[in-house]
């Protein structure tokens, strides 16, 4: 019988291995892989660890915190912490609310918004100075800088939206209501108790401007009181930061602001 030749591609059978090749006695995994060109592979950088890595992963996640906060407070939301008690019983002394600052911008204002705006100029008493110093105070302006402690409203105001530009806005005083180009306003919002105005008064809102009142009519210093400053009374569109749309804080007080749309269904646009 004559004995067939091995096959020279059978290890162990009589071909000679290839060098580098794996072998009975050589497992696969201990061949060094080379890519095509010869060149040894690089070796992987093992990640850092330690407190320098502790460090740095903090850091990251702290200026990224503050960016984000920074970019929602500059164009999405703000917090603000409400002083007085002029928006009562819709808003009272230290409720923390948000604003969307898509408003007016994107989104358009509407009558019954509730609005928070700068100091027309005049409207605020001079701020009293803080009693808070030093790295507390810097701390502090520092947070409310970057949106995550909610601005007091030192030099910001809150009301509500009567009339838009054009609107004519008027009220007979002694408890008749506010009328809006023409329309008598049953104004379920305002504070059990209170009349609508005990001020007389009779305006067309300017072009780019508000006419703006608090829900406690007779202790809201609003566009009512400020007829003789500049605007007549009426608050700039540009002045406005935004539209409340929840109280947040304290937590027994959490609710949406909505807009009381049916007050001013029957109100028609400006002639």
């Amino acid at each position: 019988m004559i004995a067939e030749p091995a096959d020279p591609a059978t290890p162990g059978l009589g071909a000679p291995l290839a060098a580098g090749a794996p072998g009975p006695d050589r497992s696969a995994e201990q061949v060094p892989v080379r890519p095509r060109d010869g060149r040894r592979q690089p070796r992987r950088k093992e990640a850092p660890s330690g407190p320098l890595a502790w460090l740095r992963e903090t850091t990251i996640i702290v200026v990224s915190a503050v960016l984000l906060s920074l970019v929602v407070k500059t164009f999405l939301v703000q917090a603000f912490f409400i002083p007085s008690d002029s928006m009562n019983d819709t808003l009272v002394v230290h409720d923390r609310i948000l604003v969307s600052k898509l408003v007016p911008g994107p989104f358009s204002l509407h009558r019954g918004d509730i609005v928070v705006f700068k100091d027309p100029g005049g409207w605020l008493p001079p701020a009293a100075p803080s009693r808070e110093t030093g790295v507390v105070a810097f701390v502090d302006g520092a947070l409310r800088w970057i949106g995550l402690m909610p601005t007091d409203s030192g030099d910001h105001l809150v009301k509500r939206v009567i009339g838009l530009p054009g609107d004519r806005v008027a009220c007979a005083g002694d408890g008749q209501p506010v009328k809006v180009n023409g329309v008598a306003l049953d104004e379920t919002y305002l504070k059990p108790g209170s009349q609508p105005s005990e001020v007389v008064f009779d305006v067309v809102v300017p072009d780019g401007y508000l006419w703006v009142m608090g829900d406690n009519r007779q202790h809201s210093a609003d566009s009512r009181y400020n007829q003789g400053r500049p605007g007549g009374g009426a608050v700039p569109m540009s002045d406005v930061v935004g539209v409340a749309f929840v109280t947040v804080w304290p937590l027994d007080r959490l609710s949406l602001l909505r807009n009381p749309g049916a007050v001013f269904a029957s109100v028609p646009n400006p002639s």
